[in-house]
């Protein structure tokens, strides 16, 4: 894919195109709309931001699919020498020699990559500076490839890209090129466009009125265009089924989280389309842009640690370097939208927890590191399969959990992720190497469970689940303090004969895993097995303490995988990397397993060795609750799956719903300070 110069910089040269010239001939807000266009990316262009610059260092991608990146990389320079390599590829017949115009695939799509070198070189043709403004030679070139893309008419199997994607990107070339155009090319350009019509939900909606309001200022149909504003501005509303959550989180195809996909491509088309009405009568209503802020400062923000998007945030988009293009793309928007805050590079200006109660979703953060967790209920769906994308995500939503501190975990690690082990997750091995990987379109990834939720006190909090998918059924906590958290697992229970396991962690191996022998720190490599009820392990600034006398085994070691193994889009190539992966064995049939062991995310050596488990003690682990209580704070945590009696330091008390509760030791007696029930 070309390196190319800024989101939409297609429609710059409106103002000398179409209007310098005196022929427009819409109303006076259409022409404003227009110049407004042109103000917003000749800004951008002109931007010597730290934010750009630093885009610039991360090297573009040759293999794209996500119509968000698409669009940041062309923020990107133009690359002069890629665009003598597209003149001297076009064919007399309008086709580019090295795109596959018969590919079949739905993801990724390679004839798409025409529309996307048509809008560069009509960006190129309109901007100075360059031996190709107005190039004789460019715009016979811009001519040919719309000439062969109206005649053949390419279509993908994939509605989006036709309804989409390819007129999302040929639709700012066709108002740049508008004075160049024939009547007969304006017309099949206008037919292109027609492909795009008001309808659907989320984000698709918006995408498709976007469609319609490029149409309909290549009209110059101001009640098109009005229609068009209308449509994209009836999506910035609260608590619909799909679009913003009232917990400011962001569902598409369902109940399901999608703060790095639908969402993300929500908000970037929302912040370009608040700049564009911005002084005009289309500008979206003061109530509407505070929605826009706040889902982007009480949602998004918390999926960003040092301009990396939370994995557990991405949706089914696990592409090369998605974690930092989604984070960028984000950041870029919140600029537009007059937030200069919150996404800075190497600095954290957001502490605290919050669970999101709509997705399932919880975000511990401090100072120096910070966790998260996905988990899914009969409420919110765990994760999806669409069109070749996260081919391998199956588990994704069954209490995954991932630690970071310099953001760089778990970066571009998928490759050689063993997928059923997602870090935090309790799920089957293989039964051998003939067995298939579930697939989620076939057996769904809903957990058979409303016992599912998070409770927050402060800057701490506690988030459990009830897992029950294909015979599996486990109970599992989480516990998020200030420097550590504490993971349970209880009632463990399958009726497979393949075998149970809990993923601690699985992530990039850098530097040297090490054990401690009671002793000293001893080097870790290959594979090992622990049975030892206090296992202390540490890699990379993180440790991991495992109380629970179940095997252990530890990984540190090379890896080899494919991203087309779990993302159908990438052409075959085999990559070499190295992880470090901790899990426990739980074995076949396990009846009542149970699990429990701390991360402590951001430590030195010295302090896992030292750590006093003394400080934790764990008063109930069972199929009924899990209560842990801290001696030198006098307070205690309990997840309670069923009502009944619960004792707390020789204190009874009777619950009567199943929820998380926070209790404080004052004046003599153990109290309850909060309580959440789970939404059954």
């Amino acid at each position: 894919m070309a390196r190319v110069l800024l989101y939409m910089i297609g429609a710059i040269s409106l103002c000398w195109v179409n209007f310098s010239t005196g022929h427009a001939e819409g109303s006076e807000s259409l022409r404003q709309l227009k110049e407004n266009y042109r103000e917003i990316l000749l800004r951008a262009v002109e931007a010597k931001d730290s934010l750009s610059t630093d885009l610039g260092q991360i090297l573009p991608e040759t293999e794209m699919s996500d119509q968000v990146v698409v669009e940041l990389h062309q923020r990107y320079p133009f690359d002069l020498v890629l665009i003598t390599d597209y003149l001297s590829a076009l064919n007399p017949d309008g086709q580019w020699r090295d795109i596959n115009y018969a590919d079949t695939k739905r993801s990724g799509w390679e004839p798409k990559l025409h529309a996307d070198r048509v809008l560069e070189l009509a960006k190129l043709y309109h901007t100075p500076g360059t031996a190709y403004y107005h190039s004789d030679k460019v715009e016979e070139a811009i001519h040919l490839a719309l000439h062969y893309w109206f005649t053949a008419k390419p279509r993908c199997l994939n509605w989006w890209y036709n309804q989409i994607g390819v007129p999302k990107t040929f639709g700012p070339a066709f108002i740049l090129m508008e004075e160049q155009l024939s009547e007969e090319e304006k017309a099949s350009a206008i037919r292109l466009m027609e492909e795009a019509k008001f309808g659907m939900t989320g984000q698709n909606k918006v995408w498709l009125a976007g469609n319609v309001l490029i149409r309909a200022l290549l009209e110059d149909d101001a009640t098109l265009v009005r229609a068009a504003r209308d449509t994209i501005a009836s999506e910035i509303r609260l608590g619909e089924a799909e679009g913003i959550q009232p917990d400011w989180s962001f569902h598409q195809h369902g109940p399901q989280l999608q703060f790095g996909n639908y969402g993300l491509s929500f908000v970037t088309s929302m912040a370009f389309f608040s700049r564009l009405f911005s002084g005009t009568e289309y500008a979206f209503e003061a109530e509407k842009a505070t929605i826009l802020t706040s889902l982007v400062e009480k949602g998004f923000h918390w999926t960003i640690w040092h301009r990396t998007m939370d994995i557990n945030a991405l949706g089914r988009q696990f592409f090369h370097n998605a974690p930092l293009h989604k984070a960028y793309a984000l950041a870029f928007a919140a600029a537009d939208l007059g937030l200069q805050k919150g996404f800075p590079r190497n600095a954290n200006t957001l502490v605290g927890h919050k669970h999101f109660d709509d997705s399932d979703y919880t975000v511990h953060r401090r100072c120096d590191w910070m966790a998260s967790l996905r988990m899914s209920s009969l409420r919110v769906i765990g994760t999806e399969h669409v069109n070749e994308d996260n081919l391998l995500g199956y588990y994704l939503g069954d209490g995954a959990t991932y630690f970071y501190t310099d953001a760089r975990e778990y970066l571009n690690v998928f490759p050689f992720w063993d997928w059923r082990k997602v870090p935090g997750v309790t799920s089957y091995e293989a039964l051998d190497s003939t067995t298939p990987f579930p697939d989620v379109n076939r057996t769904g990834s809903r957990n058979e469970s409303n016992l599912v939720g998070g409770l927050t006190v402060g800057e701490r909090g506690f988030s459990a689940m009830e897992l029950r998918r294909d015979g599996l059924h486990a109970r599992k906590a989480w516990l998020f303090t200030n420097s550590f958290v504490l993971c349970l697992g209880a009632g463990i229970a399958s009726d497979s004969s393949a075998s149970v396991t809990t993923s601690l962690d699985q992530c990039l191996l850098r530097g040297e895993a090490k054990v401690w022998d009671g002793q000293n720190w001893q080097p870790l490599s290959g594979a090992q097995s622990f049975a030892q009820p206090e296992l202390r392990l540490y890699h990379k600034d993180k440790g991991y303490i495992v109380f629970s006398s179940d095997t252990c085994v530890v990984e540190a070691m090379p890896r080899e995988g494919q991203w087309r193994d779990f993302m159908g889009m990438y052409s075959p190539s085999t990559v070499r990397g190295a992880t470090f992966l901790a899990y426990l064995r739980h074995g076949a049939r396990p009846s009542s397993g149970s699990y429990a062991y701390l991360v402590l995310p951001h430590a030195d050596l010295d302090t896992v060795s030292h750590f006093d488990l003394n400080r934790i003690s764990l008063l109930q682990n069972d199929n009924r609750a899990q209560v842990v209580y801290f001696p030198e704070e006098a307070e205690a945590w309990a997840a309670v799956y069923e009502p009944g009696e619960l004792m707390v330091e020789g204190q009874q008390f009777k619950v009567t719903a199943p929820g998380l509760y926070y209790f404080q030791h004052k004046g003599g007696k153990w109290t309850i300070s909060a309580e959440k029930p789970f939404r059954i």
